[in-house]
């Protein structure tokens, strides 16, 4: 049973000292690894796992082919300006392996984990020698997943899954005690710029979870470039999250006086405070009509583009 500390309970200052030391007495005088995607809850853990093991922890980014454009280097140079070196691993082609013909969501997941958790963790704590994975799962994730919504990625022990067996190391999760809202305050109190702590959230399984079917080079590459017009565009609205998905059915459409079959992106934007339950924002017709103009003109492909008004629940904040 976890123990929620709610936003509104939560002394950054003691939450923060109490991880830093419960990291150091769990690793001891060895190395941990740390999964940095650059999203709020892993970069927070990134931060805590510094201050507690200094250069005995090893941060990488996994560069799986999901991720939003330049995101990698992006954030490699944020860190790199807190005093964070981070190590860029290339897995691409086995991610893509992994996904190959892949269209069940749940399936998908499962395909990610396995990919990220035994195949490239697996690999990299066999070669660094180290025991430990510090990872940012919050409870938001172990909520979605044990009550059957969807299964978040890094969420195990609560599924009775033991990673000590599973994969070969231990995973520490500092902020499973937290929801989003409360992440955000111990990114800051931590020392993260507001371009980190603040930024909008971001799945595990990257842009994966975003694509409805088959995720293929090809179709993450157009939900990439819709992603870049649609943050662009929306940044400005102080939403909790948006997004575009790209559905699977090909839809009709005109070009250039001739029917053109092509694809449709759903745009999603939310009102939230900590993920279980949200809001479409209300967005102005012109704001709309002005992402769908520039999502048709500017991404090959695409012929609609749709916006979700579904409240969550029953919706989910992500598509799949």
């Amino acid at each position: 049973m976890i123990t929620e500390v709610t936003a509104q309970e939560l002394n950054t200052e003691s939450f923060i000292e109490e991880k830093v030391r419960e990291i150091k007495n769990v690793v001891g005088e060895g190395t941990a690894i740390n999964a940095l995607s650059g999203g709020v809850d892993s970069s927070t853990v990134t931060m805590l796992g510094h201050r507690a093991l200094g250069k005995r922890l090893r941060t990488v980014f996994v560069e799986n082919g999901l991720m939003r454009a330049g995101e990698p280097q992006q954030v490699a140079g944020f860190f790199r300006e807190l005093g964070v070196t981070v190590e860029i691993i290339d897995a691409r082609d086995e991610f893509f392996a992994a996904l190959k013909g892949i269209t069940d969501p749940e399936e998908k997941r499962e395909a990610i984990t396995q990919t990220f958790y035994k195949k490239v963790f697996g690999r990299i704590v066999r070669e660094s020698d180290a025991k430990y994975l510090l990872q940012g799962t919050i409870l938001t994730d172990v909520d979605e997943t044990v009550a059957g919504i969807k299964r978040q990625h890094n969420v195990f022990e609560q599924l009775g899954i033991n990673p000590q067996d599973a994969f070969g190391y231990k995973i520490i999760e500092p902020l499973i005690q937290l929801r989003k809202d409360g992440v955000r305050r111990v990114g800051k109190a931590l020392g993260l710029s507001s371009e980190l702590f603040e930024r909008i959230p971001f799945p595990g399984p990257a842009l994966s979870a975003r694509v409805i079917g088959e995720v293929t080079p090809d179709r993450i590459e157009t939900v990439r470039k819709a992603t870049v017009i649609v943050e662009r565009m929306l940044k400005e609205t102080d939403a909790f999250q948006y997004m575009a998905i790209l559905h699977e059915d090909r839809v009709t459409g005109m070009r250039d006086g001739r029917r053109d079959f092509g694809g449709q992106i759903e745009v999603r934007c939310w009102d939230s405070v900590d993920a279980r339950t949200a809001t479409p924002t209300r967005l102005s017709f012109d704001t709309l009509e002005s992402l769908a103009d520039e999502i048709v003109s500017e991404v090959p492909g695409i012929v609609s583009v749709t916006y979700n008004i579904a409240t969550k629940p029953p919706s989910t904040i992500e598509a799949i």
